[in-house]
């Protein structure tokens, strides 16, 4: 039997990617009434959605960004009435330290910045108020940037709520699936997959690390590269930290998780491999993140590393996502390349492609992540 005798599945729309912004997207146009088909080469959460740190923050966000952050924060805040179910999320706070005079100058320049632009969710906190929320914070830090409504949710649990809600909504996820062809038929999208064909007017594109070959294949190629964000767990430790800590110039992460384990992570990378679906992890890396914490926490330096781990993300150049309409094809919409910073934004990337698709606008602003801003005809 050749492809062009195979059968067709159809749906309403078809979305490629079954991480959490795919899976957002797919509840969001159920809710509308729209029967939707998610393809997934893998199974949900695979990569970046299910293996990242779970941070839930409008903290240190580009300015781009905020708007549409502090508009996902209003929905985590009610995540359970959403999915059914509150991932995890704990508004614990998150806290961004400076170790010196000049970071607690550019945190003060950024909140004024912020309180210009209408927002007030990061607040300046002295050296003693820093002390007072993280306990056993070296004795040079000057201070830092506050968010206290911020917080952390559990990845793996929040893909399972979202998918179980999509599966009460009647929305089929097509695991194992891998896109191979997209084809433009008059006012249809057809699909072609080694598990068979699919059509749907609508083509939502959520690929993760793999959305750039996606919109390249609707003559959109960008800039894209893979990357491989990693974190580590440590033996568990006496309970002393609440909220998430971040820093002004090194790259962290850092949590105490609900069974007194730290999860460390915050910007250093392995290696990806996207073609062959795996990872590889740079030690030195680990080590640069292990000596940060013992930097910045001096009584940890010699709690032991238990396990590790990577994940596939998307990363752009300016470092924020592509979302939006597509800027060549009718009926086909972008969110990936959330460069590690993807998780909070999801309910909200949800909405927004719901509302593009049914009405062709949405309320937030959202022209600084057009995949237009990459027009390089020589990008490959």
């Amino acid at each position: 039997m050749n492809n062009d005798s195979r059968r067709r599945i159809s749906a309403d729309a078809i979305i490629i990617g079954a991480g959490l912004h795919g899976l957002s997207a797919g509840m969001y146009l159920a809710r509308a009434g729209l029967n939707s088909l998610i393809l997934e080469k893998d199974y949900p959460g695979r990569h970046a959605s299910g293996v990242n740190a779970g941070g839930v923050r409008r903290l240190g966000r580009d300015f781009a960004e905020v708007p549409v952050s502090v508009a996902a924060m209003r929905i985590w805040h009610e995540i359970g009435n959403l999915v059914d179910d509150d991932c995890g999320f704990t508004p614990c706070g998150q806290v961004k330290v400076a170790e010196n005079e000049a970071e607690l100058a550019a945190f003060r320049r950024r909140e004024g910045e912020l309180r210009g632009l209408g927002f007030e969710h990061e607040e300046l906190i002295s050296r003693d108020d820093l002390l007072e929320l993280v306990p056993g914070i070296a004795p040079h830090c000057t201070g830092g940037v506050w968010c206290r409504d911020d917080g952390v949710a559990n990845p793996f649990r929040t893909v399972t709520a979202f998918r179980r809600k999509l599966q009460m909504l009647g929305i089929r996820i097509r695991t194992g699936t891998p896109v191979v062809k997209i084809q433009r038929l008059r006012q249809t999208w057809l699909i072609r997959s080694p598990d068979g064909d699919f059509e749907a007017p609508v083509l939502i594109n959520t690929a993760g690390a793999w959305g750039g070959r996606i919109a390249a294949q609707l003559g959109e190629p960008v800039p894209i590269r893979a990357e491989a964000p990693m974190l580590m767990i440590t033996e568990r430790v006496k309970a002393f930290l609440a909220p998430v800590v971040g820093a002004a110039s090194r790259t962290l992460s850092f949590k105490q998780t609900e069974n007194d384990t730290l999860l460390i992570g915050g910007g250093h990378r392995g290696w990806a491999w996207p073609e062959q679906n795996r990872t590889d992890i740079h030690l030195p890396g680990l080590r640069t993140s292990a000596q940060t914490v013992a930097a910045l926490f001096p009584h940890l330096r010699d709690v032991k590393i238990v396990r590790f781990w990577a994940g596939i993300e998307g990363v752009m150049p300016d470092g924020i996502p592509v979302i939006g309409q597509s800027g060549k094809e009718r009926d086909a919409y972008h969110a990936f390349g959330f460069s590690a910073h993807g998780f909070q934004l999801a309910p909200i990337v949800g909405k927004i492609l719901a509302d593009l698709v049914l009405n062709g606008a949405t309320e937030l602003p959202i022209v600084p992540f057009r995949i237009s801003r990459f027009n390089n005809p020589e990008v490959t």
